[in-house]
């Protein structure tokens, strides 16, 4: 049996073209049911949401290609960014290439010219808050090589597991001035470095034989005392930012039958744990 409503519901969308708010106002009835006795009926074509206006996109797009950016046009076409962008999103910015350099040399002024300022004032924060920290730490005695040593080793060094004792110091990275740093601390425990071997990890296309004469020099290490370096395969999907005269890998110091060292740096972390903790509580 046909719903008497929804055939007249359906009789004035068809046949009087009217809108869903004059349908409810006709027949008395609510948003949901005037949808669901229309389900199926298309709208007539005046109630459609006009598309956006093909002549101000035109207009978009004309701009476009002489070169205006997205802002430019949003603000000389009175529109929104988005729809500014929405509109000519597919269009290059300069098909002409020497436009497109002068353009971004000039964006670039541009920005120098507002930020310059900024970042010299931040670059002269930032050199006097280093001159006053590097300032307070001063001489290195016995305890500090000691505790700092402990510590980078922690963060850096291989650990012992239950399943695999650790029986030698290994200690891996890239900083020259890290590295210094735990070389001091094994003089202090009374390993000099001809005791200590050295091997690199490095990017198969660096010049290894130069990258190992740098760390010898730097750090003033036996270059007989270098193994054969871990060589890392190239991927030629990567992007490599460490490449170059200024990369030289990482360096691995290995310290053999270094058992009773590696307790003490246990010891000196439990006693830090322990001292960080009493702190806490206070």
């Amino acid at each position: 049996m046909t719903d008497p409503l929804a055939a007249e519901a359906r009789r004035l969308r068809v046949e009087e073209q009217l809108s869903v708010q004059q349908i409810r106002a006709r027949l008395g009835i609510g948003r949901d049911r005037a949808y669901a006795l229309l389900r199926g009926v298309p709208p007539p074509e005046w109630t459609r949401r006009p598309r956006a206006r093909d002549g101000t996109r035109a207009e978009a797009e004309r701009l476009r290609a002489a070169g205006r950016s997205v802002n430019e046009i949003a603000e000389q076409l009175g529109v929104a960014k988005s729809t500014a962008y929405q509109w000519v999103r597919h269009l290059p910015l300069n098909p002409d290439e020497a436009t497109a350099r002068r353009r971004r040399a000039q964006s670039k002024a541009m920005t120098d010219a507002r930020w310059g300022a900024y970042r010299e004032a931040r670059d002269t924060a930032q050199a006097a808050e280093h001159e006053r920290a590097a300032g307070v730490v001063g001489a290195l005695d016995e305890r500090d090589l000691l505790m700092l040593g402990a510590a980078i080793y922690w963060c850096e060094g291989s650990k012992s597991k239950p399943w695999r004792p650790q029986d030698r110091l290994e200690f891996v990275n890239s900083d020259p001035g890290l590295l210094a740093l735990f070389l001091r601390f094994l003089a202090g425990c009374g390993i000099d470095r001809d005791a200590a071997n050295y091997r690199l990890l490095i990017h198969e296309s660096a010049d290894v034989d130069a990258a190992t004469g740098w760390w010898a020099e730097r750090l003033r290490l036996p270059v007989e005392r270098f193994g054969r370096p871990t060589l890392k395969r190239h991927n030629a999907t990567t992007v490599r930012r460490n490449t170059g005269d200024d990369y030289h890998g990482c360096l691995v110091i290995t310290v053999p039958r270094s058992r009773q060292l590696y307790w003490r740096i246990e010891g000196v972390i439990a006693g830090i744990r322990a001292a960080a903790e009493e702190a806490a509580g206070e």
